[in-house]
């Protein structure tokens, strides 16, 4: 069964909120790390909006994990 670019957004975004809170950090703690606004966090968590790859590799060293722990859709 193909993933359509919308799900693959959310998913990404459901990988960026759990290892966001394995990290401990809160939405807003991790948007100040990468020097963006809370608001645009939230956003990429819920797919309302697409992401740089600047930006997951900004995530990915916060939260110390490799691009591919993110684009890993179980």
């Amino acid at each position: 069964m193909q993933i359509n670019q919308l799900d693959k957004f959310k998913l990404l975004g459901l990988n960026i909120a759990y290892f966001r809170k394995l990290k401990g950090l809160s939405q807003m703690q991790l948007a100040e790390r990468i020097n963006i606004s809370r608001t645009h966090m939230s956003r990429i968590e819920t797919a309302e909006c697409a992401v740089s790859l600047d930006i997951v590799f900004s995530i990915c060293d916060v939260l110390d994990v490799k691009p591919s722990a993110l684009f890993d859709f179980r």
